[in-house]
């Protein structure tokens, strides 16, 4: 690994460490606020996941906060309350639980990265929605913020993966890439619509962190995973 690589994954084990955003081309360990070292690929990946995982947990804490506040008891759970649907219906089916184990490590990857981008602006409606209204609780806003956090790092990590993976950073798929700039959720404009967001939001970082885990499993034991 060349220099300018050993210094991206420095950095990036400062954003999967800390709460400081640092940039991943910070020039040297000197200019961070925090230690770096290097980090091997399988470290990399575990982290990852391990952030997978508290999104997850997280955003599942956050739905069912909000069901607890906003939703009738018989409506809970209930699919697409908003009359919108999840913005990766949109994206390239995977296929079963067989297909997806005879995916590619790369393919896995660039999906998870789109999956994670389409939810910037969606995760940004809902925290602004959620700031104006009086009666939500602050850590419920708290919470989605943390979310989307930890959801930037999960992309940055992601994009270094798919770059020591290849050499270099090769773009996603086209069909993917066309799915990512169709339109995405909009602004959530009521108490349904909010809730079909985030439970959305369940799904996909729930996908996110079963695919991770498919990766890692691949490390040790290729033929032994399953989903």
């Amino acid at each position: 690994i060349n220099r300018q690589a050993v210094l991206i994954q420095a950095c990036l084990l400062c954003l999967l460490r800390g709460s400081v955003a640092l940039p991943l081309n910070c020039a040297d360990e000197s200019s961070s606020p925090v230690p770096c070292t290097s980090i091997s690929q399988d470290k990399l990946l575990d982290r990852v996941t391990q952030h997978a995982e508290f999104i997850y947990r997280i955003t599942e804490e956050v739905c069912n906060q909000y069901e607890e506040l906003y939703i009738p008891y018989p409506l809970r759970g209930l699919k697409n309350q908003g009359g919108g649907t999840c913005t990766s219906m949109s994206f390239p089916n995977l296929g079963s639980k067989t297909e997806i184990q005879q995916i590619s490590d790369m393919r896995l990857l660039h999906y998870m990265l789109i999956l994670a981008q389409s939810w910037v602006e969606p995760l940004t409606y809902l925290q602004s929605s959620l700031k104006n209204n009086d009666h939500a609780p602050d850590t419920l806003v708290s919470q989605l913020k943390w979310v989307s956090d930890k959801l930037t790092r999960l992309e940055q990590g992601v994009v270094l993966l798919i770059s020591m993976e290849e050499g270099g950073a090769a773009p996603p798929p086209a069909a993917l890439q066309q799915a990512l700039s169709e339109p995405q959720l909009g602004v959530p404009d009521s108490i349904f619509h909010e809730y079909n967001s985030l439970m959305c939001l369940k799904k996909d970082a729930h996908k996110m962190e079963t695919l991770l885990k498919l990766l890692k499993c691949r490390q040790t034991d290729r033929l032994s995973c399953t989903l």
